[in-house]
């Protein structure tokens, strides 16, 4: 008997979703009791949905010749969770496509093809010990560190976050500060239970015990009386941007490094990670991790430099706005912020595109800068204007990009989508640095318009957790590489 197109596409949808939900626990336990981050084609499945893992699969098909069935890749899920693997992000997309459609397997069972592929991840070094992190500041980044920390917790943990501090310490303030974890207007509730222990000034969350501490002074902290020892200081704040404000960290008791999330002053590294975090040596003690603008050009920027050189440009940001502007009109020391954020556009500067240089500084002097506060509280643009070395076409330079998000080392920091009904509150919760959108890419010869969207809080974050990665010595590869 043969089944009408309804019947069919009914049985597929079936199939799919009985995959996906078998899926799901594999994913959680592989992340929870081994520390395995499972991807399909950079799309991460950890607190997925069933309907996650179905449209990650589904997207597939936007850059290969041929999608990706779930059937496919759940072999190499089964196989991997029979392997004895250090913590690393492992694209099982990526694995299964190149196995079953590119014959990477060369006649090789999945087992043996998964042995060659995730080599380096065999020899586990059980005697690694999770690093402590305080998140020095509780306001929209640091609320957003602590999730993205809470979700990577667990038995395997590279980072354990053990204390926030903040000002305060007034009746009811412990319960505000939890709530604002739970609740978030913009990225949507906590993804788990949060719980306050008021006798001990402490929340509870998923598993994670988070001491609260309250202090005025980066300086007037012992850390070791909770326990907290060689304790990377992660400063929120923004009051303090020099060595000698950020060098205060340093002196309370159990604190060994300190990474600031906001461009630094002086001759502190600021790093784009994925373009010069290679440069943050054992001994740095101090870092910055740049400003969510800079992490979000820079990488497009080195993609297009390295391929096709860069004469001279200019970058235009189109900027949500922030906590620094005024909700109504009200007094403020720089030109125009003073005015309604949620009702202008503000023009203002931006330090984005100079502060390009220290990540890129083959860049040095070729970029200038201006920003327009718009009346969105969250995802911006950046609309980058580039005179190059070498004439491209609209093709050649969207299937570059494409590329180098899918298969480059700054895979985890560009995007790229090729949608042509995609908007701003589209991008609210993306993992990357930018997002590359092609159907805007405009090129004359040698001349090019690219405009990339950034979520500016939760893109940024995932960039600033990297960093940590690094600066903590603990390794996070992704495969394959």
């Amino acid at each position: 008997m043969t089944l009408s197109h309804e019947q069919q596409y009914q049985n597929s949808w079936q199939e799919r979703q009985d995959y996906a939900e078998s899926m799901l626990p594999i994913i959680g336990r592989l992340y929870r009791n081994n520390g395995i981050e499972v991807a399909i084609y950079g799309r991460p499945l950890v607190s997925a949905s069933a309907i996650d893992v179905i449209k990650a699969h589904k997207t597939v098909a936007r850059f290969e010749e041929s999608k990706l069935r779930l059937r496919e890749s759940f072999p190499f899920l089964e196989a991997i969770t029979k392997m004895d693997l250090a913590p690393a992000r492992i694209d099982i997309g990526k694995l299964a496509y190149a196995y079953i459609y590119k014959n990477a397997g060369e006649g090789r069972s999945v087992e043996d093809y998964l042995n060659a592929e995730l080599a380096e991840l065999l020899n586990k070094d059980e005697s690694r010990k999770p690093r402590d992190v305080v998140l020095y500041g509780f306001g929209r980044i640091g609320r957003l560190l602590a999730r993205l920390l809470i979700e990577r917790g667990g038995a395997h943990a590279d980072l354990r976050l053990r204390a926030i501090v903040v000002r305060g310490g007034r009746d009811g303030d412990l319960e505000k500060r939890a709530s604002l974890l739970r609740r978030d207007s913009i990225h949507g509730p906590f993804n788990g239970s949060i719980t306050v222990d008021n006798e001990l000034n402490a929340i509870k969350a998923n598993g994670a015990y988070i001491q609260v501490i309250y202090a005025n002074s980066p300086d007037e902290i012992d850390y070791t009386q909770y326990g907290i020892e060689n304790a990377l200081i992660v400063d929120n704040t923004g009051i303090w941007k020099d060595e000698a404000g950020l060098g205060l960290h340093l002196k309370s008791k159990g604190a060994s490094k300190v990474l600031l999330t906001a461009p630094a002053k002086g001759d502190i590294k600021n790093i784009v990670y994925g373009v010069n975090n290679a440069a943050i040596l054992s001994e740095d003690k101090i870092v910055s991790a740049a400003s969510c603008t800079t992490n979000a050009i820079t990488p497009v920027l080195k993609a297009i430099n390295d391929k096709f050189g860069i004469k001279n440009g200019h970058v235009e940001t189109v900027h949500s706005y922030t906590n620094d502007q005024n909700l109504i009109d009200n007094y403020h020391k720089a030109d125009r912020r003073g005015r309604a954020a949620a009702l202008n556009m503000v023009i203002t500067e931006t330090g984005a595109a100079k502060a390009v240089a220290k990540a890129l500084p083959e860049l040095a002097g070729k970029l200038t800068g201006n920003a327009i506060r718009v009346p969105t509280p969250n995802v911006s643009m950046a609309i980058i204007n580039l005179n190059l070395n070498t004439a491209t076409t609209r093709e050649e330079l969207n299937e570059y990009l494409r590329d180098t998000a899918l298969h480059s080392n700054l895979r985890d920091q560009i995007d790229y989508t090729a949608s042509t009904e995609i908007v701003s509150s589209d991008l609210v919760g993306s993992r990357y640095a930018g997002v590359v959108d092609s159907q805007a890419t405009i090129v004359d010869a040698d001349r090019v318009v690219l405009y990339v969207w950034y979520d500016n809080e939760f893109g940024y974050s995932c960039q600033v957790v990297r960093v940590m990665h690094d600066m903590a010595e603990v390794s996070f590869p992704s495969l394959p590489r």
